[in-house]
């Protein structure tokens, strides 16, 4: 049996999409333009890959390597959501699914894997956050994380239950409650 096994299908989507909606959290908190997407985007694609591909990694690291190296769910498998109606609540949404995929994998890995895990989706964040200049005027100007991606860096901090960006070990956030935050981890809402 493997990790991924300890897993719904559902969850697990939860748990896949986590890194990618930890980058789309801080994009919607300062959208670049075109060119700023676009390094913002690949930005998420490297911190991914370098995570999962890197050496001693986790047993969760390790199934989360093997389901990205497959094949890709096909759009019925996918859970169908609502789209935002702003980039607040995109945000918003991103980092409630986030909180949601750290309650999965507290609940269901050890303290490594949740450990790992943390330093991806911040690992993610930060060079999300750093891949493109905000502001100025034709690449001139402007600031490498602006106010709002540090304010969405602190969110996310207080979501993962530390910044483990030095590597280290943050404490995990306490699992004061047997069930996932807002209710099912499948996000239908549903309680049954």
């Amino acid at each position: 049996m493997s990790l991924k096994d300890s897993f719904t299908p559902d969850e697990w989507y939860q748990v896949m999409t986590a890194p990618g909606r930890v980058g789309a959290a801080v994009v919607a908190a300062s959208p670049s333009g075109v060119t700023g997407l676009v390094a913002e985007a690949q930005a998420i694609g490297a911190a991914i890959r370098e995570s999962v591909s890197a050496e001693g990694r986790t047993p969760l690291l390790e199934a989360m390597a093997a389901d990205l190296m497959g094949t890709p769910p096909s759009a019925q498998e996918v859970p169908q959501q609502d789209r935002p109606r702003s980039l607040d609540e995109a945000r918003a949404r991103s980092i409630e699914e986030v909180r949601r995929a750290m309650w999965l994998v507290g609940s269901k890995t050890g303290p490594e894997d949740l450990a790992a895990f943390r330093r991806l989706l911040m690992g993610v964040a930060e060079r999300t956050a750093a891949a493109a200049k905000e502001g100025g005027f034709l690449g001139f100007g402007g600031e490498q994380v602006n106010d709002r991606e540090r304010q969405v860096l602190d969110e996310l901090r207080a979501v993962l239950g530390g910044d483990g960006s030095d590597g280290t070990q943050a404490p995990a956030p306490a699992l004061v409650h047997e069930t996932p935050p807002n209710g099912n981890p499948d996000g239908s809402g549903n309680s049954n």
